[in-house]
C-alpha cells in the first residue's frame, strides 16, 4: 500500500537523562516567571521612592500581569502550529530584554516598559514549559514532572518577597532583575541542546487567528483594568468602569463568533465540549480566586496585625510553601505509579475550602502559629489539586493540541486570580477605611476630652502602627483583621462549587504513550483498482465499511472481490461487514 499524503510525525520518546536535563531548564524558566510575580512586593516602596513614581506603583505589577495573561493563549496556539522550541527561546530572550530595561530604568516609564516585556516573555515561559513536557513525556509518566513544576510556584511565592527584601536592604533593588540573566542563560542552553520536540508536517501553511488574539487581548485588558482601577482610580459605577465592562462584554461576544468561524482559533470553542477540560478549567478558575486572594494580602495582614517586618512576614508563609512543595511532588509520583488521580484534586479542593473557613476565624489576638497552621493547610490543598488538574487537561488531547489546551486552562485560572485579587482588594480597602473611621468615632465618644492624633489609613506602615499609643494601636490592628479575614469566608463557597464540578470528572485513564493527532482524510491506491479512505476512524474497502475506534483494519481483495486477508489492529470495535 502506498500513501500519498504526509504522515503525522510520531512523537519520539526521549531518553530519561535527556528529559531530566531539559526539565531542569524548563524548571528554571518557570521559576523565573513565578519569582518575578512576587520578588518586587517588598522592594516596591523603595523603587517608587527612588524613581519618584508612587502614583504609578500599581502598574509595576499590573503591567507584568496583564502582558503575561494576554500572551498565554497566544503562545499556546502558535506553539502548536509552528513548533515550541524557537518560541520558547524567544520568550526567554524577551524576558531577559525586559530585565535589561528594568535594571537600567531611571524613571517609572522605563521600568513599566521593562515589566511589559518581561510579561510578554514570562507568559510564554510558563505555558511552553508545561506544553513541552507534555510533548515529550506520556501522561502516565508526566505526573511526577508536573508535581515538581508545581513546587516551583510554592517556592517562589515565599522566596520572592524574601529575596526582594534582602536585595533591597543589601546590594539594591536592581539586583532583583540582574539575577534573571544567569538563570535565563542556563534555560536557553538547556532548550537549545536538549529540546528536541517533533515537528508536525503539514501540507498547508496554518492561518494565525489574528482577530481572536486581538479580541482576547481586549477582553483580558478590560478585566485587568477594571480590577486595577475599580474603587481606586475610579469609583465603581463611574462611566470609565462601566465603559470598560461594556467593551469587555462586547469583546467576549465578538471573540466567540470569531473563534467559531476561523480554521485555527486561539481558544477553540470545541475545547469546552471535552468534559475533562471544562470541569478542570472551571474548578481551576475558582481555585485561582481563593489562592491569590489569600496570597495577595496575607503578607500585609501579617505585618500590620502581628507588627513584624516584611522579611519575617515572608518567613511566616514558609509552612504554606513547604506543604505545597511536598504534597505536589509526592502526588505527582503517586499518580505516575498508579495512574489514578481523581481523588487527589477532590481532597485538595475540600482542604482549600476548609483552610479558608479557618482563616476567616482568625482574630487580632490569635497567635502566629494559628495563622501559619491555616496557611500550611492551604498549601497542602493546593499541592494536591493544582498541577493534577493541568495533567488531566493535557491527557485529554493529543500532542498537537496540548499547548492550546494547557494555555487555555492556565488563562482562565489567571483570570480567576485577577478577579480574586480585585474583589478581595477592593472590599478589603473599603472595609478598612470604614472600620477606622467608625472606630475613631467610638473612641472620640468614649473620651471626648482626649485629643486623638490624626490617622491616615493610606499612610499606615507596621512601624507607624507599632508606635501608636493605646487604644489607637488596638483599634488599627483590629480594623485590619476585621476588614480582611471575614472575606475568606465569602470566597470559600466558590471553592466548594469547584469541588462539586470535580465530582463529575471522569477518571480517564492516563495515556502511557504520547498521543498523536488522528490522521487527516486522504485517499491511497490499493491492489485491484480499489481505494482506501483514511480518516483515522473508518476504512472503506471495495464498497464495504469497517467501524474502528481510532485504528485501521486493512482488507485487501482479489480482482473478483474475494477477501484474501484481514489483519485487525488494536482498537477494532467489531468485525467488518
Amino acid at each position: 500500500m502506498t500513501r500519498t499524503a504526509d504522515d503525522d510525525t510520531d512523537a519520539e520518546a526521549m531518553k530519561t537523562s535527556a528529559i531530566i536535563l531539559l526539565f531542569v531548564g524548563l524548571m528554571i524558566a518557570m521559576f523565573m516567571f513565578s519569582l518575578n510575580q512576587t520578588v518586587l512586593a517588598t522592594a516596591l516602596p523603595t523603587i517608587v521612592g527612588e524613581l519618584d513614581g508612587v502614583d504609578q506603583m500599581l502598574w509595576v505589577s499590573t503591567a507584568f500581569m496583564l502582558a503575561s495573561t494576554i500572551m498565554m493563549p497566544i503562545y499556546g496556539k502558535v506553539g502548536d502550529l509552528f513548533g515550541r522550541k524557537p518560541l520558547f527561546m524567544f520568550a526567554i530572550c524577551c524576558f531577559l530584554a525586559g530585565s535589561v530595561f528594568a535594571l537600567i530604568a531611571n524613571d517609572m516609564s522605563m521600568l513599566i516598559f521593562g515589566r511589559v516585556l518581561q510579561g510578554i516573555g514570562g507568559g510564554g515561559m510558563m505555558i511552553l514549559s508545561q506544553s513541552i513536557i507534555a510533548s515529550v513525556v506520556p501522561a502516565r509518566e508526566r505526573g511526577k514532572y508536573m508535581g515538581i513544576m508545581g513546587s516551583a510556584f510554592a517556592v517562589s511565592s515565599v522566596a520572592g518577597p524574601l529575596i526582594g527584601g534582602w536585595l533591597t536592604e543589601g546590594p539594591g533593588w536592581r539586583w532583583a532583575f540582574a539575577i534573571n540573566f544567569p538563570l535565563g542563560i542556563i534555560a536557553l542552553i538547556a532548550a537549545a541542546i536538549f529540546l528536541k520536540v517533533p515537528k508536525h508536517s503539514s501540507a498547508r501553511r496554518p492561518k494565525i487567528d489574528v482577530g481572536g488574539m486581538a479580541l482576547v487581548s481586549v477582553v483580558t485588558s478590560c478585566i485587568v483594568l477594571v480590577s486595577a482601577w475599580g474603587g481606586h482610580d475610579y469609583d465603581w459605577g463611574s462611566w470609565q468602569i462601566n465603559g470598560l465592562i461594556v467593551i469587555g462584554a462586547l469583546a467576549i461576544a465578538g471573540f466567540i463568533l470569531v473563534e467559531l468561524n476561523v480554521s485555527e482559533p486561539v481558544i477553540p470553542m470545541y475545547l469546552f465540549k471535552n468534559r475533562d477540560f471544562l470541569l478542570c478549567t472551571v474548578a481551576g478558575l475558582f481555585i485561582g480566586v481563593g489562592m491569590f486572594g489569600v496570597l495577595s494580602y496575607m503578607p500585609t495582614y501579617l505585618q500590620m496585625v502581628h507588627g513584624i517586618d516584611a522579611t519575617v512576614a515572608g518567613l511566616m508563609m514558609v509552612p504554606m510553601m513547604g506543604t505545597m512543595l511536598i504534597s505536589s511532588t509526592l502526588i505527582g509520583f503517586v499518580v505516575s505509579r498508579t495512574g489514578k488521580y481523581k481523588k487527589y484534586p477532590l481532597i485538595g479542593v475540600l482542604i482549600i475550602a476548609a483552610s479558608l473557613v479557618l482563616l476567616s476565624q482568625l482574630r487580632a489576638e490569635s497567635s502566629a502559629w494559628e495563622t501559619m497552621g491555616c496557611l500550611a493547610m492551604l498549601g497542602l490543598g493546593l499541592g494536591l489539586s493544582m498541577q493534577t488538574l493541568v495533567l488531566v487537561v493535557q491527557n485529554a488531547f493529543p500532542v498537537a493540541m496540548v499547548g492550546t489546551a494547557t494555555a487555555s486552562n492556565n488563562y482562565f485560572r489567571q483570570v480567576g486570580a485577577t478577579l480574586g485579587m480585585a474583589f478581595i482588594g477592593s472590599v478589603f480597602t473599603q472595609r478598612l477605611l470604614d472600620n477606622i473611621k467608625d472606630g475613631m468615632g467610638e473612641l472620640a465618644k468614649a473620651a471626648p476630652s482626649h485629643q486623638l492624633p490624626e490617622v491616615s489609613a493610606t499612610g499606615l506602615t507596621p512601624q507607624v502602627v507599632s508606635e501608636m499609643p493605646e487604644p489607637l494601636h488596638t483599634l488599627i490592628i483590629t480594623s485590619y483583621n476585621d476588614a480582611l479575614v471575614p472575606l475568606y469566608l465569602w470566597v470559600a463557597p466558590l471553592v466548594v462549587l469547584g469541588f462539586i464540578f470535580l465530582c463529575f470528572l471522569p477518571n480517564t485513564a492516563l495515556a502511557q504513550t504520547l498521543k498523536n493527532e488522528p490522521a487527516k482524510r486522504e485517499v491511497v491506491p490499493v491492489a485491484g483498482g480499489s481505494s482506501v479512505s483514511l480518516t483515522g476512524q473508518t476504512t472503506s474497502l471495495t464498497g464495504r465499511t469497517t467501524s474502528l475506534t481510532g485504528q485501521t483494519t486493512l482488507k485487501e481483495s482479489t480482482d473478483d472481490g474475494t477477501d484474501i486477508a484481514q489483519r485487525p489492529r488494536d482498537g477494532d470495535s467489531r468485525p467488518a461487514g
